[in-house]
């Protein structure tokens, strides 16, 4: 499908787009967990972001947490049902005094039963990522945030290419993907359907669904009004029929939707929950989740079932 024929789909009546992704849907969802290992002081400039040190936000900025939390952590994220558990640091790409810890970190996850370990740590080259992939690790989490096109309205002190090209070295190692976007930052309709085209390009096993959750003291503020419920649900409808193999993840902020469209979502195009809280804002409490999905009579995977 090209951009002109997204876009009628795009804007069929809501119920009619629902109803063409919902052909893509299993019954099937999935949850997700991360721990926040390394908190601000990022060098970079994403205007959405706290953990930017360009930025005066209100936010607790830690070094590399020790190893001892990031298995409690895991540990309590299995119990809570999940079966996919990532290390996150902030900054652009990891530090090099860093990075043979949380190989160690990744060591541990991967001795737990019933998870899978997953990392997010920035912009990779190809010796981190093999390293990465060496270790065990069964997924490597890197958005492209924005399309191409929009890219330097959100950040200049690195480019989309960087990211894209981090996917693309993930996939060179065996590694799984999960590459998403950031919703409600300015992009126009097209620019969406271009994120859809993009991450069809790129192929992720996992595309992740952000909604911005404006933060005091960064350029996005007052973006409130970027996007409203009913564009996030049809944006989510079309990265499902461009991505169909993909499974869409619900991530930071969903709590802008109400329950009923979060529950419309996970009916139509919507099968991974990142449950919890996120880096630098809240989320659902996992036993609301899982109300959530046995309230649809959604099956929740286990790490056998995948």
């Amino acid at each position: 499908m090209n951009r002109e024929n997204l876009l009628n789909i795009y804007n069929l009546p809501l119920n009619e787009l629902l109803s063409i992704s919902s052909k893509y849907m299993t019954n099937n969802v999935e949850f997700c967990s991360l721990v926040n290992a390394r908190n601000g002081k990022c060098t970079q400039n994403c205007k959405y972001c706290a953990q930017s040190s360009h930025y005066r936000t209100d936010i607790d900025d830690y070094p590399l947490v020790e190893k001892e939390k990031v298995i409690k952590a895991a540990k309590e994220a299995r119990n809570n049902g999940v079966i996919r558990f990532a290390v996150v640091t902030s900054g652009k790409s990891p530090e090099e005094e860093n990075f043979d810890k949380i190989l160690e970190y990744i060591d541990e996850i991967n001795k737990i039963e019933g998870i899978k370990s997953c990392a997010s740590l920035g912009i990779l080259n190809d010796e981190q990522a093999k390293m990465l992939a060496l270790h065990g690790l069964k997924r490597y989490h890197h958005n492209i945030n924005t399309s191409k096109s929009y890219y330097k309205e959100i950040c200049t002190t690195h480019s989309w290419q960087e990211r894209f090209n981090t996917c693309k070295i993930v996939k060179k190692y065996g590694m799984s993907l999960c590459c998403g976007v950031i919703l409600g930052m300015g992009e126009n309709i097209e620019q969406r359907i271009e994120m859809a085209l993009e991450l069809a390009e790129i192929q992720p096993e996992s595309i992740p669904i952000n909604i911005l959750m404006p933060i005091k003291n960064t350029p996005f503020e007052n973006y409130f009004d970027k996007i409203d419920e009913e564009n996030i649900l049809r944006t989510l409808a079309i990265f499902k029929i461009v991505n169909p193999k993909s499974v869409l993840r619900f991530c930071g902020g969903r709590m802008r939707l109400s329950n009923k469209n979060q529950e419309l979502a996970l009916n139509t195009c919507v099968e991974g929950i990142m449950t919890g809280n996120y880096l630098t804002t809240t989320g659902k409490k996992p036993q609301d989740d899982h109300a959530m999905i046995k309230k649809l009579n959604k099956k929740l995977l286990t790490a056998k079932s995948k």
